[in-house]
């Protein structure tokens, strides 16, 4: 295993100070919840401490929504040994276990379903076919309020319409809230999982991996990623929300659950504290902000001038933001500027994956697909 060494940092604890930082990292990867943004973190991590990654072959996931068998690993070999894996997956334990060393930590993130029901709708729309006919100007509403009329649990790709979350898992997704195994799939992640994150707390829970890991806040600098246009997020009234959480019941238990641990982690932590680490490392992240980006903000795709800076777009609309370098930056920033800028296709692309899948399809998606979804 690599040699981590820990940095003096003036912030650090006297248990920050003694122990050794984790490189043995099982992320669970789930669907809109903030997670590409902390997948970079972990990538820079990774890359810095020469980790070896199992990395997904010919595409940027382990051929999701399929459920994950470690020969899916690029150049995988029986008794290979790696230190991350941080790709999306329907999740495997036994499978993800034989990659991984004993003491690797395993964590994860979960979103609000009402907020992920409305991202994963329109993200996703151009990839659902009984979506497409649903009536009036506003489709995701009309379908909140009648769902029982157009969703087909057998029909394509119909994962992304309902407890999308607990089918990462590797769940049945069409599980009603008050089914036993709701609550068993719940207490089988408990205990697969040293750690759940909240997308809706995203620098609190920043701070409790660091905890959890024992690295700095150095490691924890961040830019968000594969994140919409304003205009494109449609707003959710409290009967809509209601509906949405409803209709993803086994979403939102797992989410209720983990909502009380992570509260309940953060007052182990000390609030006070938190808030103190918290405005840390926004100072950090505003810095490097000022260091990184023209203009100090994301913009449009058609606005981003380096192409490989452009993030991947979903059918129909160029929704989501990507930055621009900002020219003469000092040179002791200009990699690390550039990696926590860089889009999941293009930096797993730099790492050796060959994404031949991933790119032949956004090239028909390009070129071939005119759906027009808004």
């Amino acid at each position: 295993m690599p040699n981590v060494q820990v940095r003096n940092n003036s912030h650090r604890t006297l248990k920050d100070a003694t122990c050794t930082p984790k490189v043995n990292l099982m992320f669970m990867k789930t669907h809109k919840t903030a997670s590409s943004t902390l997948m970079n973190i972990l990538l820079r991590f990774g890359e810095k401490h020469q980790l070896k990654f199992a990395l997904p072959d010919g595409r940027n996931d382990f051929f999701y929504p399929s459920s994950f068998f470690r020969t899916q690993v690029k150049s995988y070999q029986p008794g290979l040994c790696y230190n991350v894996i941080c790709n999306h997956m329907r999740f495997n334990a036994p499978e993800v276990e034989k990659l991984l060393p004993p003491d690797t930590v395993f964590f994860t993130i979960l979103r609000d379903p009402a907020d992920l029901f409305e991202s994963s709708f329109h993200y996703y729309k151009g990839y659902m076919p009984q979506t497409w006919m649903i009536p009036g100007e506003n489709q995701m509403e009309e379908f909140l309020k009648h769902p029982n009329r157009y969703f087909n649990p057998t029909g394509f790709n119909s994962f992304y319409l309902k407890n999308l979350q607990f089918f990462d898992f590797g769940f049945e997704n069409n599980l009603e809230k008050d089914d036993p195994r709701v609550k068993e799939g719940i207490e089988y992640i408990e205990k697969q999982f040293q750690l759940v994150l909240l997308s809706d707390h995203f620098e609190e829970s920043l701070i409790l991996l660091k905890d959890a890991l024992c690295w700095t806040m150095d490691d924890l600098v961040f830019f968000k990623l594969n994140a919409r246009n304003a205009t494109s997020v449609s707003r959710m009234s409290p009967e809509l929300r209601t509906r949405a959480r409803e209709w993803n019941g086994a979403d939102w238990r797992l989410y209720q659950h983990f909502n009380a641990t992570f509260w309940a982690r953060v007052k182990a932590y000390g609030r006070s504290r938190m808030e103190e680490q918290v405005k840390e490392l926004r100072r950090r992240n505003a810095e490097m902000e000022a260091i990184c980006i023209d203009g100090g903000r994301a913009v449009g795709a058609s606005d981003i001038m380096d192409r490989d800076m452009k993030p991947w777009q979903p059918i129909g609309k160029a929704s989501i933001l990507g930055y621009n370098l900002r020219n003469n930056i000092e040179q002791q920033y200009e990699e690390l500027c550039r990696k926590m800028l860089t889009p999941e296709i293009q930096y797993l692309t730099n790492l050796g994956v060959n994404l031949w899948v991933t790119r032949l399809w956004g090239w028909f998606k390009d070129n071939f697909v005119r759906f027009g979804f808004s």
